[in-house]
């Protein structure tokens, strides 16, 4: 550690009375002094004043930074092309022996003619008077595509190398110009050295901290580099990551990988390496000539600049152990390095590493704070008192400062966010380490705050109504469809940028705000300038002051359009349903009146010959589940009675309609005379054929009062039950497929002679079904419930009673329809 010198005044003369906080001239290791310097002394005026503290004094500062880095990113990009155009004009002034301005009017005038750009006509004339491999490289592929992008190129990355004073700067000349528009995304150039070993000379693309940790690569290590040394050829790679190899950049860029050995005079001196995070271009002649081109650019800048080992990000030795100090601290630490004006003085300082356990309190991720300078990533540091001048101190005398408390600032989408945290900082070198502590978690609230803001949409402001100042955050410019160097709109035009509907709206927010003083929220519709609509929605609170007049106003934006579309949707979707309820209801009415108008749920008993029926019928529990069961006792022409009793599967209008059907087809067929099983046969081909997809089961007797005898025939139906000498039986099942499942059916008949008192059930599965118990046990119950006492009831036959019996005490748990048809002989 060098000695401090002695402070000096205005005047450079030594200080009678320096005080340790004072920021003296520059020694060995330190920026020359500032204003903070004379600080101690009332008697003269300060060098440099700082920026006032408020937001004006942020405000001009921000926007002053923004587009100076503006500005700068322009000039970067735009320097090797006018190096370029610069060539070219000194062989025009030396063909046509005229001046510089004349030849920059010359070269517009053939850009012009040959309707190419200046930078591909200037590429051009560099290549026909240059003799080299880039120059018969672009010639080449002209000639067979047509296009002098390649010469371009090859020659922004030439005149950059050659202009850079260091291979780093080669690194980001050959990725910018050369590699880039291939879709590499990094780059970089070893140097080999004479104990087999590689240093990185020189990287674009990587982190920092990924470049520090490969800065040498012992002997034996088997990277891509490596191998195309010891091959001496090119080594490429699909997947790094499928390689197993080690190398440089292999989390972040682990697609294709290409190593070209660089030399000349049949030396090799180094390797380029070009990484790509997905696959790399498919590999061909002329690709392989650009890649020797860079690679021999390379070399060039490795002989010119000599690697000393200080790893491939501009890091010297001295820096490279500091680094390898502060990544092994747990507290977030920064390294800055002094920006120096021409005069010598510090005007800001260059944040140039952070280490692993660096987070920012203001939730920003570590790419944007390396690389920046301290007033572009915390302009609030310029306050009076502030982190800029703490490390202006240190640097200057070599004390180091520490503070256990210390208020850090920073901007989050313009607005200032404010934490607490003890902070430390020392000198090393040229180099200032500052590690800070915070004390509330800020940089995660912060963090989640920007993360909320982002997914919600919601835009943050501030305005202040004496000055008229207005502060935006990021989400609000685009909310607005505005770019983030517009001028912000104040809340009196807010009318003038809403629908015209919205207009009273608004006013009334503007009244309850700005004149009633209380806080305030509306919704209205936001027209942009791009003609974009957006649905918005605006809270806001006055801000008053220590006169109880209101100074400032602050609230958000946030974008509801997505759930105001939601709502409309959604409302859409309830007037559809509600129609569609309104629709079933009305099918299913409907339904419950055929149904009912066909087979009334309680009939009387009828006689038929020497038979008394009697029927009962149990709609299912909802109304929406009418069925189609169905039954009919008819005396037929032939003297017989037609008995029959089915099931429609489904339910509401269709399956109301399809009982319909199939019970008066079933009428009409029996007029013929045939037996059961053949009018199911027929039967079957009229559901088949004659309805949509109905499908039914069905049982279908014929009595002859004659004979007593009874025959039947089923379609996959449950098999009646005969009540004989109080014992009931099933009647023996006979073979037969439901109605509509094929196009032709056979249907077997079975056939008993009844006696006097005998009593036959014919009855739909909705009687015995249970969720919880197996068919075979559900007929078993019923069988043992049709045996049973039925009781007496005045009125009532004792048929009527067992059928209102056997309803009561039925085993069904299921919502379905019941039908149930009883026979007596009397």
């Amino acid at each position: 550690m060098h000695d401090a010198p002695q402070p000096r005044d205005a005047e450079g003369q030594p200080h009678p009375q320096a005080r340790p906080e004072s920021t003296t001239a520059p020694g060995p290791a330190g920026p020359r002094p500032s204003a903070v310097a004379q600080r101690g002394s009332a008697d003269r005026p300060a060098e440099r004043t700082p920026p006032p503290a408020g937001g004006g004094a942020v405000g001009r500062l921000t926007s002053t930074v923004d587009r100076l880095r503006r500005e700068l990113t322009r000039a970067q990009e735009q320097a090797d092309g006018r190096a370029l155009v610069e060539l070219a004009k000194g062989i025009l002034v030396e063909r046509l022996g005229v001046s510089p301005a004349e030849a920059g009017r010359q070269l517009d005038t053939l850009a012009d003619q040959s309707t190419l750009s200046v930078l591909e006509l200037a590429a051009d004339l560099v290549n026909q008077a240059s003799h080299d491999r880039i120059a018969e490289l672009a010639r080449e592929f002209v000639v067979s595509a047509g296009e002098p992008s390649v010469g371009v190129r090859l020659r922004s990355a030439e005149t950059g190398a050659l202009g850079a004073s260091d291979v780093q700067a080669v690194a980001q000349s050959v990725l910018e110009h050369a590699v880039r528009p291939l879709g590499a995304q990094a780059v970089a150039i070893w140097a080999a050295n004479s104990d087999q070993s590689l240093t990185l000379a020189g990287s674009a693309g990587f982190a920092d901290e990924e470049a520090l940790r490969w800065r040498h690569v012992p002997p034996g290590v088997p990277v891509p580099a490596r191998r195309a040394l010891t091959e001496r050829a090119f080594a490429a790679y699909e997947s790094m990551a499928a390689s197993g190899l080690p190398s440089i950049g292999q989390r972040e860029f682990g697609g294709g990988r290409l190593a070209v050995p660089a030399g000349s005079g049949g030396r090799i001196t180094g390797v380029l390496e070009v990484c790509w995070s997905g696959r790399m271009p498919a590999q061909s002649q002329s690709l392989h000539r650009q890649f020797e081109a860079l690679a021999e650019l390379c070399a060039t800048a490795l002989e010119a600049h000599p690697a000393t080992g200080g790893g491939g990000s501009g890091v010297d030795p001295q820096t490279a152990d500091l680094l390898e100090l502060v990544h092994g601290l747990q507290d977030p630490c920064l390294v800055m390095h002094p920006d120096l004006d021409p005069a010598g003085r510090a005007r800001d300082y260059l944040i140039r590493h952070v280490n692993p356990s660096f987070e920012d309190f203001a939730g920003r991720p570590r790419s944007a704070i390396v690389g920046a300078r301290l007033l572009e990533a915390y302009p609030l540091a310029a306050e009076p008192g502030g982190l800029f001048e703490k490390i202006e101190y240190v640097l200057a005398t070599g004390e180091s400062f520490r503070s256990p408390g210390m208020n850090l600032s920073a901007l989050v989408d313009g607005v200032p966010l404010t934490t607490r945290a003890s902070v430390s900082v020392s000198r090393h070198g040229t180099s200032a380490v500052v590690i800070w502590r915070t004390e509330d978690g800020a940089a995660r609230v912060a963090s989640l705050l920007q993360h909320a803001q982002r997914l919600g949409r919601i835009g943050g402001f501030e305005e202040n109504l004496r000055t008229g100042e207005i502060a935006w955050n990021d989400t609000l410019f685009d909310l607005h469809g505005l770019p983030p160097n517009a001028e912000p709109i104040p809340l009196e035009h807010l009318p003038a940028h809403a629908h015209p509907d919205d207009e009273h709206t608004i006013g009334r927010f503007l009244r309850t705000l700005l004149h009633h003083q209380r806080p305030a929220s509306t919704a209205f519709r936001l027209q942009r300038a791009d003609g974009i609509a957006r649905h918005i929605r605006v809270v806001a609170e006055p801000v008053l002051g220590a006169d109880a007049r209101i100074t400032a106003v602050r609230g958000a934006y946030q974008d509801v359009s997505a759930q105001h579309w939601t709502e409309v949707a959604l409302a859409a979707t309830r007037d559809q349903l509600a129609h569609t309820e309104q629709q079933a209801a009305e099918r299913n009415r409907l339904a419950l009146q055929l149904q009912h108008a066909i087979m009334p749920p309680s009939r009387g008993p009828l006689d038929l010959h020497d038979l008394r029926v009697a029927v009962r019928y149990r709609p299912a529990e909802k109304d929406h589940l009418v069925g189609g069961d169905w039954y009919d006792a008819l005396a037929l022409p032939t003297g017989q009675v037609l008995l029959c009793v089915g099931d429609v599967a489904g339910h509401g209008i269709e399956a109301a309609t399809g009982m319909v059907a199939l019970r008066n087809a079933l009428r009409g067929l029996a007029a013929t005379g045939a037996g059961p099983g053949q009018l199911l046969g027929w039967l079957n081909t009229v559901t088949h054929h004659l309805t949509d997809n109905v499908t039914a089961t069905t049982i279908c007797a014929l009595y002859d009062p004659r004979t007593r005898a009874l025959r039947w025939a089923r379609a996959g139906h449950l098999p009646p039950v005969l009540l004989r000498d109080g014992r009931a039986t099933e009647l023996p099942t006979v073979a037969g497929i439901l109605l509509g499942a094929i196009d032709q059916a056979d249907y077997e008949e079975g056939e008993i002679r009844l006696r006097a008192g005998d009593t036959l059930m014919m009855y739909t599965d909705g009687l015995i079904e249970r969720r919880d118990r197996s068919l075979e046990e559900s007929l078993a119950d019923l069988l043992t419930t049709v045996g049973a006492t039925a009781g007496t009831a005045d009125g009532l036959t004792e048929l009527e009673r067992r059928l209102d019996h056997l309803l009561r005490y039925s085993s069904s748990d299921t919502d379905d329809d019941t039908c149930l048809i009883g026979i007596t002989v009397c």
